[in-house]
C-alpha cells in the first residue's frame, strides 16, 4: 500500500455557483498540476459531469469518483461518493424526485451546464439545483448508502449548510461515514473541530468551485492498495490496514 492525496469535494460548470473555467480538462490538468491523485466530481444535487470528467481524465493518472453534494430539507450539505456513473445516475433520480420545481435564473444564480470532456455543452439544467430537496440529511445518508455509496458531512466547520450549525452536535449514532472541514483552517483550528467529528474520520478538502481552489494543501492523504473508490470506502471504515491520514499531519 501507498500513499494517495485526494479532494473528495470539487464543482463542476454544472452548479451555478461553480465558475466557468471548472470544465472537465481544465479539473483534471489542475490536478495533475498541483500532483493530486484522487478528486470527486460534487455538484450539488447532480451527478451529471461526472462522465465528462471520468473520461477527460482517461492516461492522466488522476482517479475520478462519482459524486453529488446534496442540500437536504434543513439546508445540510452532505457529500455523497459512489462507485460508478450508474450508481452515481441511480442516487440522482432519487435525489431529482425530491428536487422542488424552481427554476433556475441564470442571471441571478449562474448556469447549470452539463458537458462532455472537450467541454462541449450537451445541455443546460433548467431546476434550480442550489436548494434543498425533501429528505432530511439522516434521510440522504441512508439512502446512499442503499445505492452502494459513503457519505460524509460537508464543511462542518462552516456557520451556514452544516450539519453543526443547523442541528448542533453531531450524535453518536448518525451513520456517516467520515466529516469533512474546511481546507484552509489552521491546526489549531482543526484540532477543535476534530472534537466534534465523534471519533469519526476526519476529511480535508477544497470546496473548490474555481480552478484556483484546487490546491494540494486542502487535501486529504490516504493509506490504500490503489486509489479507487472502493479503496476510499475502506479506508473511511479503517479497514484492512487502509487509512485516512489526519489531514494537518
Amino acid at each position: 500500500m501507498r500513499l494517495y492525496r485526494a479532494d473528495l469535494h470539487v464543482h463542476t460548470v454544472l452548479s451555478p455557483c461553480a465558475e466557468l473555467d471548472m470544465g472537465a480538462p481544465d479539473i483534471v490538468s489542475r490536478c495533475r498540476r498541483e500532483r493530486i491523485d484522487i478528486v470527486a466530481v460534487t455538484d450539488h444535487n447532480a451527478a451529471k459531469n461526472c462522465k465528462a470528467v471520468m473520461e477527460s481524465s482517461k492516461s492522466s493518472g488522476v482517479e475520478v469518483i462519482c459524486g453529488l453534494e446534496v442540500q437536504s430539507s434543513e439546508d445540510i450539505h452532505v457529500i455523497c461518493l459512489f462507485p460508478d456513473c450508474d450508481a452515481a445516475a441511480a442516487f440522482e433520480n432519487w435525489v431529482w424526485s425530491l428536487l422542488p420545481p424552481v427554476k433556475n435564473r441564470p442571471e441571478s444564480f449562474g448556469y447549470q451546464l452539463v458537458i462532455d470532456k472537450d467541454n462541449n455543452i450537451i445541455e443546460e439544467v433548467p431546476v434550480l439545483l442550489i436548494q434543498g430537496i425533501d429528505a432530511t440529511a439522516d434521510e440522504t445518508i441512508v439512502q446512499a448508502h442503499k445505492n452502494g455509496g459513503v457519505a460524509f458531512l460537508a464543511h462542518i466547520d462552516r456557520p451556514v449548510y452544516s450539519y453543526v450549525a443547523v442541528l448542533g452536535l453531531i450524535p453518536g449514532n448518525l451513520r456517516v461515514d467520515a466529516v469533512e472541514l474546511s481546507g484552509q483552517l489552521t491546526k489549531e483550528e482543526a484540532l477543535l473541530w476534530r472534537e466534534k467529528a465523534a471519533g469519526r474520520n476526519v476529511i480535508r478538502a477544497s470546496d473548490a468551485h474555481r480552478l484556483d481552489d484546487i490546491d494540494r494543501g486542502k487535501t486529504t492523504c490516504f493509506l490504500l492498495e490503489r486509489p479507487c473508490f472502493e479503496e476510499i470506502a475502506m479506508a473511511l471504515r479503517n479497514e484492512a490496514g487502509r487509512r485516512v491520514l489526519w489531514p494537518w499531519e
